[in-house]
């Protein structure tokens, strides 16, 4: 059953290596091997964010080759992931887009390679939140070198590091896969999520 949960690859706002805002390029990569993840973890849509109408362009005509060209035919299961991807210009697109589809604002979950001494939360009590919400999640992930600080402060949530010590320079694509097995995975959300004190 597909979740309420979306997930958003930011290009903009996003930090390059001296913390400046920038906007960062798509990689055909990220989009096919996200959109495969999502579709594994049965998220309901996947939005690629960059505010560059050439970028979106390149992201609309994979769809077409995938969704109405010889892509799909040839691999059904690509097609498959290819739908729940939708180019928009900005989160605030994304989340309109969301609240239309669902009838409530979605609660923004950030996450960063690193604590930078803020609060963040655990990957386990992140799946039980969602299990618990009576809104959407949208799982926010940025390319460069992260998210833009006006994105995770305004966040709803921040998971903790995927490694919070050493070394940490996972690709985006690994990163997104790994967080949401870690979210949903074991099967932790709705009727799935252990109790805390490890009774059935």
């Amino acid at each position: 059953m597909t979740r309420p949960v979306y997930l958003a690859l930011v290009h903009h706002p996003v930090r390059d290596r001296e913390g400046a805002t920038v906007t960062t390029a798509i990689t055909n990569l990220d989009v096919h091997d996200i959109a495969r993840s999502a579709r594994t973890y049965e998220l309901a849509g996947y939005f690629v964010v960059t505010p560059i109408d050439a970028q979106q362009a390149i992201v609309r005509t994979m769809l077409r080759h995938w969704l109405e060209g010889a892509g799909g035919k040839r691999v059904p299961a690509r097609m498959a992931a290819m739908q729940l991807v939708r180019p928009v210009a900005t989160l605030a697109d994304a989340e309109a887009a969301i609240a239309a589809e669902t009838g409530s604002p979605p609660r923004r979950v950030v996450t960063a390679a690193r604590a930078d001494g803020v609060e963040v939360q655990s990957f386990a009590d992140e799946a039980r939140a969602i299990a618990a919400s009576d809104r959407p999640t949208l799982l926010l992930f940025g390319t460069g070198y992260g998210l833009a600080e006006e994105v995770l402060a305004a966040a709803d949530a921040r998971l903790a590091p995927i490694r919070p010590g050493g070394y940490n320079h996972l690709s985006v694509r690994a990163a997104v896969a790994i967080a949401l097995d870690r979210l949903f995975g074991d099967e932790r959300v709705a009727a799935h999520v252990a109790p805390e004190d490890g009774s059935r």
